[in-house]
């Protein structure tokens, strides 16, 4: 019964391994994903502990052999982002440096010791605030020693536009206040009910509320960046690119969709997230109809030499945003030298930020401290 039970467990994790090499299927649970590519190698360790056990345990020579080789072959994949993050690791200060100039953080940008033994980040004060009726914010004081007011990162949820909430990964915004930088978690008015521009128009909105307390929140006005992830990527992409406010300083766009026009025709009905109703429900028709929405709501279209220095962080397995969203806003915003960096992760899909200390957890907090350390001094 044992030996059957391990070769189960086995295959389990030879499947949920392979998610770090294939993309998710539209059927499957794509949270699966980020498990396998961010704590992969946790998974990896019970793989071997059940090659272990079957090879003291009964059973054939050849059975033995055989679910070895699976489970050596799943920890192998679970394992696959740990070794691409190391390599990734070593270029990417050099890359940051030639795109956003030269910045001393005094770590690496990827450390097995974090990996294994990386610990949670303590709770800052965080208070909830209206922007408007309906519009909440939840603000993380940055701490700081030098009295000074803090930069400030306006971070936008993800969702598909029609839901999500601006408690998205708020570990984040602990770990970003603890490195000095206030966080303003906002909110903004979902799909169907609201379409475009209603979420554009929230986001200014609190910037302005931002811009109207500053003294009393303690940040700099004029030094802003906007953090998007997903759905809040493509919001914060088109703000940063279209209000041309001096104070948004950086714009930053984590598995985002870029050109909604790119995406529609590029995928079909029953992909994962069902996303062309996604986007006629946000932009009221399709691109034949409603031309003129997919265009202002696409960052892609609006690129031009005096929008902000932008990051975009993406997985190459992402099932729910295509990757090639950002390939293509990098290659715009090259050609129109805009200062930017592309940090691409092989092994990743959606929300691959999750876990602070997995593979592309790491990778994104070198990247992004790096990139604020610049573009907010």
């Amino acid at each position: 019964m044992l030996r059957w039970t391990l070769l189960a467990l086995i295959f389990f994790l030879l499947a949920l391994g392979a998610l770090t090499t294939w993309r998710s299927p539209a059927w499957s649970p794509w949270k699966w994903a980020v498990l396998a590519g961010e704590y992969g190698h946790w998974f990896a360790v019970v793989a071997l502990i059940g090659v272990a056990l079957v090879g003291y345990g009964r059973g054939s020579v050849s059975f033995k052999i055989v679910v070895s080789g699976l489970g050596v072959t799943a920890a192998g994949f679970l394992l696959k982002p740990a070794w691409q993050a190391s390599r990734l690791a070593v270029g990417l200060p050099e890359k940051l440096a030639a795109s956003f100039g030269p910045v001393e953080l005094g770590r690496p940008a990827f450390s097995l010791g974090d990996l294994w033994w990386g610990r949670g980040v303590e709770p800052v004060v965080m208070t909830t605030w209206e922007v408007a009726p309906g519009l909440p914010v939840d603000f993380y004081r940055a701490i700081r020693t030098d009295g000074q007011p803090a930069p400030c990162v306006m971070v936008i949820h993800g969702g598909g536009w029609d839901s999500g909430d601006r408690r998205q990964i708020v570990h984040f915004n602990h770990w970003l206040a603890r490195r000095g930088y206030a966080v303003a978690a906002i909110s903004y008015r979902l799909a169907p009910t609201f379409p475009w521009p209603a979420q554009r128009e929230d986001g200014l909105a609190a910037m302005a509320w931002l811009r109207a307390r500053a003294g009393e929140l303690g940040i700099d006005a004029a030094n802003v960046v906007l953090l998007g992830r997903s759905a809040g990527g493509q919001i914060a992409e088109c703000i940063g690119y279209t209000a041309g406010d001096p104070a948004i300083r950086g714009v930053v766009g984590c598995y985002a969709p870029s050109d909604l026009i790119f995406g529609y025709v590029n995928t079909h009905e029953n992909d994962m997230l069902k996303s062309p109703a996604l986007m006629r429900q946000f932009l009221g028709g399709t691109p034949v109809t409603a031309r003129a929405n997919y265009v202002a709501a696409s960052a892609w279209f609006h690129v031009t030499p005096r929008v902000p220095p932008t990051l975009l962080l993406h997985g190459t397995l992402d099932a729910l945003a295509w990757y090639r969203h950002s390939v293509r806003l990098a290659a715009r915003l090259a050609a129109e030298e805009v200062p930017h960096a592309l940090v691409l992760l092989p092994w990743a899909t959606h929300a691959f930020d999750f876990n602070l200390n997995g593979p592309g957890g790491q990778l994104t907090r070198f990247s992004l401290e790096w990139f604020l350390a610049s573009v907010t001094r």
